[in-house]
């Protein structure tokens, strides 16, 4: 039938108010009549073209059809009728009713075969091109670590795999340097590689290197753009944001929708400081370009949001330019450490509203532990400062702040401080750090790492002794972790109230309110995950009426930092954490059905 023919038809159908069987059985495209039930009163011997067989009279159109009463009533983005397309019998159908149905009356549908028309937009779709980049991880390290009989034996494995891969959707890929690759493929085999679930992730990882870490690949794939260029800026973005989150996984960016695969390993300990060395370099230079300096972290700062900042500071202070700290509410665990910055008056600490006030196109902004826009203490600075810094530990999401001049996001760290160590190094040849701030970074460490015993490397052991040689004093430190009496009852009756289930599981609930919750929490789930048998916890606290606060440990078999990504929240793969207005048993509902998930899919990517 021709495009007139069907438009016609439409028409016509339209002025149609009722209709008799006679109608309908001459019409020259497939109709019926479903009553307010939903039961098929009437079809047109053209039916069989969308169902091909007989006899659908008395059937529930709506549970043939897919389709819901509701989508023939709302309205499409042009503001006409919403287009409803479905595919039967291998051919596609456009449904229509008549003018003057309503959700409580009964209706005649109209099957306008749209074919012609949908298998032209998969075959322009299926053959777009789409793009990857993949880089190995850990590329240096495996060189560096490896026996010299099987120093090359490794790349080249990595290599062969890749390449074998590859082959297996058709496409072509180029090695770009020793460590990077660039793939194009159609979109009907990147289909393919996403259904896969980049099965070459495990393919790697299972690589016998001979040394105490597996090889692992990041990689970006960018899809569905409107042209090439749009298809690279949005596989340059995936492949940004895989090694940004720690490698060993793979981004798929198609159009404003991200997809995360993989990310089963944490991300191992990088042993060339090159990289930090080159970091406070710039950092010193956009320093010293600014008019001013603004530091901030996320809202309610912990340790190691503070005492990263209390860093910044003194660097901006020996280079010898104006900076502020922009803190402006914080929970009891941080009043300790706080009240003595402010008795020392060595630091100029503003609120939000002087800082929007003096901020201009000259002021630098340097962002410590996040990299997300909703939780920085004073999103309003992000829009008025003319240059921004990032320096964070966690791995990167898909809403991280835009435009940054500098970005140093290494997830293999434990902390914000100990990224801060390194670079206070490199920035002068005297040791900047005051016994107060090096403790305070000291604290900020132990805190993000429970007393370096998770997320720990020799790089955060050599960063400690640092802060021990400017004097740091581990008392002093340990002092700023005391808690009152009521929060040490709070913890206690979260632990003693915690469930346990069968796939390794915990959940605990802290009683009652505290801003302290996000401390409280982090504790409670450390001490939980001691438990034999607990693979993974879920300590849960409210920090304000109908907000509550989540932190999420594990011992690497479950990855915590995916699970609170379902919940606009973040971290790393043994621990992470979420903030979310609702109340805790409406979130452990919610949690528990996104475990499930997250236990099938796991399952599904196993076998």
């Amino acid at each position: 039938m021709s495009d007139n023919t069907v438009k016609d038809t439409k028409e016509g159908s339209n002025m149609l108010s009722s209709c008799s069987k006679e109608t309908l059985a001459s019409l020259p495209i497939p109709a019926c009549t479903v009553d307010v039930e939903g039961k098929i009163t009437y079809a047109n011997a053209k039916m069989i073209e969308v169902f091909a067989y007989k006899g659908i009279e008395d059937s529930n159109f709506f549970a043939l059809t897919g389709v819901k009463r509701g989508a023939f009533f709302e309205n499409g983005e042009n503001g006409g009728p919403k287009e409803i397309l479905i595919s039967r019998n291998d051919n596609y159908f456009v449904l229509h009713t008549n003018t003057d149905a309503s959700e409580d009356s009964a209706i005649v549908v109209y099957f306008m075969n749209v074919s012609q028309r949908e298998r032209l937009k998969i075959k322009t779709r299926d053959e777009q091109t789409c793009l990857l980049y993949i880089s190995i991880d850990n590329y240096d390290e495996v060189v560096a670590a490896a026996t010299a009989d099987s120093r090359m034996a490794v790349p080249i494995e990595v290599d062969r795999r890749i390449m074998r891969w590859a082959e297996q959707f058709d496409a072509l890929i180029e090695s770009t340097g020793e460590e990077t690759y660039v793939m194009t493929v159609l979109y009907k085999d990147a289909e393919r590689i996403i259904e896969n679930r980049f099965q070459v992730l495990d393919d790697v990882r299972e690589i016998d290197t001979k040394i105490d870490f597996p090889v692992s690949l990041s990689i970006g794939m960018g899809i569905g753009g409107e042209s090439l260029r749009e298809t690279t800026e949005l596989a340059e973005a995936a492949f940004e944001l895989a090694r940004g989150r720690g490698g060993d996984q793979a981004v798929v960016k198609n159009g404003d929708n991200t997809s995360y695969y993989g990310g089963r390993l944490m991300s191992y300990e990088k042993n060339n400081r090159g990289k930090s060395r080159i970091i406070a370099h710039a950092l010193k230079q956009l320093i010293l370009d600014s008019e001013e300096v603004y530091i901030m972290g996320h809202r309610w700062p912990d340790m190691d949001a503070f005492g990263a900042a209390l860093a910044t500071y003194r660097i901006c202070d020996a280079l010898g330019k104006d900076a502020s700290i922009v803190l402006e509410e914080y929970n009891e665990a941080l009043s300790l450490i706080f009240k003595q910055a402010k008795e020392l008056d060595e630091y100029e600490i503003i609120t939000r509203s002087k800082a929007i006030d003096d901020c201009n196109e000259k002021s630098l902004l340097i962002v410590l532990d996040t990299t997300r826009p909703g939780m920085v203490e004073c999103p309003e600075l992000l829009k008025k400062a003319g240059q921004i810094v990032l320096i964070d530990h966690h791995r990167l999401s898909e809403d991280s702040i835009e435009g940054a001049t500098l970005s140093y996001v290494e997830s293999y760290a434990s902390s914000t401080c100990e990224l801060m160590a390194e670079i206070m190094q490199y920035s002068s040849n005297k040791r900047l750090a005051t016994k107060f701030e090096a403790e305070a970074m000291l604290a900020g460490i132990m805190i993000d790492t429970n007393s370096f015993s998770i997320k720990t490397g020799a790089r955060t052991f050599e960063a400690a002794a640092w802060l021990k040689r400017a004097g740091a004093d581990t008392t002093e430190v340990k002092r700023f972790f005391q808690f009152d009496l009521g929060t040490f009852l709070s913890k206690a009756d979260a632990i003693a109230g915690a469930e346990f289930f069968d796939n390794g599981i915990a959940i605990a609930v802290a009683t009652g309110l505290s801003t302290d919750a996000a401390i409280i929490n982090s504790q409670v789930a450390d001490e939980i995950l001691s438990v034999k048998g607990v693979k993974a916890v879920f300590a849960i606290g409210k920090v304000a009426d109908k907000t509550i606060a989540v932190s999420a440990r594990s011992l690497g078999e479950v990855n915590v930092q995916m699970i609170m990504e379902k919940f606009n929240g973040g971290g790393h793969l043994n621990s992470a954490g979420a903030q979310l207005e609702m109340e805790p048993e409406e979130f452990k509902a919610e949690l528990k059905r996104v475990l499930d998930e997250y236990f099938e899919q796991s399952e599904e990517e196993d076998e």
